[in-house]
């Protein structure tokens, strides 16, 4: 990622990302991390405590303070209510992507347009390849990434790629 510094803040016609604050943990244990149905396939285990996001959001600022961006919570432009969360994780050229979304917030395009809005932050931030690790029994996330430019790969791995479509 280039040295320009990721917004705190973007907003979409539906949804307001930001970056969340450590007084956050309660509604961020609560609304998805420890749930074990929303949390079985994505790439990080359920929190078992509120000491768990604790952690993640210690980490989310280290990696703000280290790449210029982070983890961005997921909120209901209308009513403020918590949703999920996106954001990046990167290196100088490349970052990656995804999301969680609480169980009841699923269905209703939310997942779709925050990852929009990461393709859309990524092209400011001048990053070249904007990737997606998704969990291969996931296809509605495989759906969504399609949905947004970020196309499928054929790695082992399920990686998808934004700017450049997978080599062979």
């Amino acid at each position: 990622m280039s040295a320009r510094r990721g917004p705190e803040r973007v907003e979409t016609a539906r949804l307001v990302l930001r970056r969340p604050q450590a007084s956050e943990a309660n509604p961020i244990f609560a609304r998805y991390a420890s749930d074990a149905e929303v949390t079985r396939l994505v790439g990080w285990p359920r929190h078992r405590t509120v000491d768990d996001t604790r952690g993640f959001l210690s980490y989310s600022d280290a990696e703000w303070n280290r790449s210029h961006a982070g983890a961005y919570l997921i909120s209901s432009r209308q009513d403020g209510e918590l949703l999920g969360s996106t954001g990046f994780l990167e290196t100088s050229y490349r970052a990656m992507t995804g999301y969680v979304l609480a169980r009841d917030a699923g269905g209703r395009g939310y997942a779709t347009e925050a990852l929009g809005a990461m393709v859309e932050t990524a092209r400011t931030l001048g990053v070249r390849r904007l990737y997606a690790l998704c969990h291969h029994e996931h296809r509605a996330s495989a759906t969504r990434a399609g949905k947004v430019r970020i196309h499928a790969g054929r790695r082992a791995s399920r990686l998808f790629g934004v700017s450049e479509p997978e080599a062979g």
